[in-house]
This record gives C-alpha cells, structure tokens and sequence, in this order.
C-alpha cells in the first residue's frame, strides 16, 4: 500500500467548515465613538449566544457585539461540529469534581442541548443539525471494562448507554480497530459548526443587535457609569460588559493564567461513494471518538465526507496564538496513516481540507466564571474543546452574574469557584511537556497513569483537549 501522506497531496490548508460560498458578509467595523447597554466582545459561540440571549430576555435591551476578525472565524468555525449535553467536560470529570452537585449540572446540560435545539428550529438556522448521539469506542482490551463502567457510573444520574461488543459496534461503523463501545443517543447532536455560528450572527442582527467586525478590543477601563473599551478606530462606553474571548489573550491580566491555548488539528476527506459509505455502514450518523488519552474524534459530514481530528494537543512556549500554527504537516501525516489503519477499506481515499486552530483549555476541563469591575464586568472562559454546547449555558451564567441575580446556575460550585491557574512559564511549558508524555506513557501501558498524573489528579490539575 502506498504511503497514507499522499492522500493529502491535494488537501487546502483551510478549515472545510468555513470554505463555503454561503460564508456572509462581514459587518463594517466600528468607527467613531458609540455606547450600548450591553457589549459583548468576541464573535464567537460565547458571544454570539451571550447576546442572542440578552435581546432575547430583553428586547429593549442596546447590545453591541464587536469581533476581531469575523464572526464563527476561530473555534467555533474550525471544530468538529459536537454539540453535547456536558457541561463537565464528561461525567468522569464532573464525578471527579462537583460529585454532590453533579445530578443538577447534568439536568441543566441537557436543557442547555434541548434549549440550542429549539433555538436552531426557532431561529430557522440551517446547520445540519442531527440528534444522532455518539459513540465512545474502545481501541484497547482495558478499555472495553472502562466503557463498561462508565456505563455504570452514568446509569446512576439518570442516563441510558447502549453498551456495544465488538459485533455491535462494527455493525454501527465498521473497522478493524474497535472491540467496544458505547452509544450516548440523545445527549450529543452533529452539527456545521461554522453554520451555527453564521446563523447565530443572523438572528442577532434580526433581533437588533449591533454587530461590528474586524474590530478588536484593545483596552478597558472602569468610568462612573460603566465601562470604556477601545478598539483601533473607536470607543465605547458600556453599562454592563461580558468577555468572550476564550483562547485569545484576555482583556483581564488577571485572568489570564487560568487558561492556556492548545492547538487541535483535523482532516477532512472528500465524499465517499455510496460504495465507499456502505464498506464502512454508518447508517445511523452518529460521531464517534475513541478512549485514549491521545484519543482521535470523527464523524461523517451532511454531503458523507469524514472529518478525522483529534489526537496531537500541542501547547507552544508561552502560549501564544498565531495563524502560521494553523498548519502543522507532521500532525497532518499522523492523523492520515491513523485514519487508513482505522479504515483500511477506504484505500485511496484522498483527503481535501487540512487544518487547525487554538481551544483555551484550564486545569479542570471545564469553563470557568467571573465578574470584575464591580460586578460591570462578566468573563467565562475554559470550555476545553466541548464549547459547542456550554457556551450557552455559559452565556446565561454571565448574564445572570451581569444582572445581579442569583439563579440555580449561579449557586452551583462550577460557577463559584474558579480552577487552579497554571505555573508562570517556564515551568507551565514543561509541566504541560512532562503531563503530555506521562498520557502517552499511559496509553502504551494499558491506562495504568503514574505517579506523575496521580499527583495531578489528587490536587485537580491536569492537561486536555
């Protein structure tokens, strides 16, 4: 068999998603000086909830959206299109951390999905949306009991997994590879990511929200009846502020050591034929990702192309975002030979579309909150990879603490509390290196995790995706 690299002699270093014709227009970038009620800065799906949701709650409501680049353009534009119920980043994480307040955390994420649900069908935004569940795939013998007791563990807050032997499993979506799996059918939807995000853009403007583009904040500062916020050729005063800016530096110092960016690659194949498509099955849709560590996820687009991510996580020095780390050929190479060894039947299936792009993650996984400013000022950051889905709960927690009110979501203790922040560098970066080999380690040694990541686990700090 030739050399898997060379399916991707031809693929465009550009994210699939945001490569079409119905991409909209930019909004002209704010020039002069304005004011608002509301200012929401950062375009993508924590901003873009934040103020659908405020107009939305009230009418009346000024808000203001301003975007560096364009709206969906950074993660929400580039990921693979998982929307899940989470807001733990998965219930092993939530037992780990919030076990007495876990049952109510997954009752609201399950809202929070049926809530994006009815607002895609409301609003009429046309993102492939697909209730089709997921799958978790073991890989590896130990895995398979580790699916099992998940299983478990989830049957106890109330959720239903379908658990799959190798048979079953290979009836869903068929390679060699997988000895196991579960089925989450109702707490996962597949989407177009960059789809929502357009559309999201569309019912705000719809609602009244004004809306500037190739616009960034580059300061704030408290006055007596707000907040100021300067972008390069204007300024805006603001009641009340929320920051969505996630990955991206924040416009509080003070926060930003809890949160790192990490870059996450994928590749996208051309569409199969219906040749191709029945070799593999896949009847029922549904996403799936395997139980690594280093774990890959993948799913089959509206038009039967399979998007491959996932498995390198890669942290650079400092942490800084830059568009040259969007392309990464040694990542791409890795995940096309993964990808022909997971589906040896799909042989000379050529691969489209390369690319990448920065998730902010934080020590605990999941997204953290804050207000400053006395309390003018609202920041959610840290979703680590599952910001499809909690970046609208995420939004109604920062209205809520803007509001003054106390709600069932602002009492929880994953609001309250904020994660460990990471070590100043140099000592992040090599933590963060020592932390990525140890989970290698780990995977080659059946899940055993040393005492390195036992000492992590035991304080509530780790590394993820």
């Amino acid at each position: 068999m030739a050399d898997p690299v060379h399916a991707l002699r031809d693929a465009q270093p550009v994210p699939f998603w945001l490569d079409s014709p119905d991409r909209p227009e930019a909004e002209p970038a704010l020039v002069g000086q304005t004011r608002c009620d509301l200012l929401v800065v950062g375009g993508g799906y924590s901003g873009l909830w934040t103020a659908l949701i405020a107009k939305e709650r009230d009418p009346s409501l000024d808000v203001l959206l301003i975007e560096a680049r364009e709206a969906g353009w950074a993660a929400s534009g580039r990921n693979g299109g998982f929307c899940e119920a989470s807001l733990t980043h998965g219930l092993a994480n939530g037992h780990q951390r919030w076990p007495g307040e876990l049952a109510v955390l997954e009752r609201l994420g399950q809202a929070n999905l049926d809530a994006m649900q009815e607002t895609v069908r409301r609003h009429g935004i046309d993102c492939d949306w697909r209730r089709s569940g997921s799958l978790s795939i073991a890989t590896e013998p130990h895995q398979v009991d580790e699916l099992r007791e998940f299983a478990e563990l989830a049957a106890r807050y109330g959720s239903h997994l379908d658990v799959l032997d190798q048979d079953a499993v290979r009836a869903e979506v068929d390679s060699p590879t997988f000895l196991g799996g579960l089925w989450d059918r109702d707490g996962v939807a597949m989407l177009d990511p960059a789809r929502l995000a357009w559309g999201l853009k569309r019912a705000c403007l719809d609602l009244g929200v004004r809306i500037h583009e190739h616009t960034p904040a580059t300061a704030l500062a408290e006055t007596p009846g707000g907040v100021a916020v300067r972008t390069p050729y204007g300024r805006i005063a603001a009641r009340r502020t929320a920051l969505a800016t996630n990955a991206f530096p924040s416009l509080l110092r003070r926060h930003r050591p809890y949160t790192v960016p990490v870059y996450d690659y994928a590749l996208m194949t051309e569409p199969l034929t219906d040749a191709q498509l029945a070799s593999v099955g896949w009847q029922n849709r549904q996403g799936w990702a395997d139980s690594a560590n280093h774990f890959h996820y993948v799913r089959l687009s509206a038009d039967n192309r399979i998007l491959f991510g996932g498995y390198d996580v890669v942290h650079q020095y400092r942490g800084r975002v830059s568009a040259e780390r969007d392309q990464r050929p040694e990542t791409f190479a890795t995940l096309a030979r993964h990808f022909f060894r997971t589906f040896p039947q799909l042989a000379g299936l050529r691969f489209t579309h390369a690319w990448g792009g920065a998730i902010d993650t934080c020590t605990r996984f999941s997204a953290f909150f804050d207000l400053s400013h006395r309390g003018k000022v609202a920041y959610a950051a840290g979703y680590t990879g599952l910001g499809v889905g909690a970046t609208r709960f995420g939004a109604e927690v920062m209205l809520d603490l803007l509001a003054g009110e106390r709600t069932e979501r602002t009492g929880l203790e994953l609001v309250r509390r904020k994660p460990l922040p990471f070590p100043p560098e140099p000592v992040r970066s090599v933590g963060i290196g020592i932390t990525q080999w140890a989970l290698t380690r780990a995977d080659a040694n059946a899940g055993h995790r040393n005492l390195w990541l036992r000492t992590l686990d035991r304080f509530g700090l780790g590394f993820d995706s």
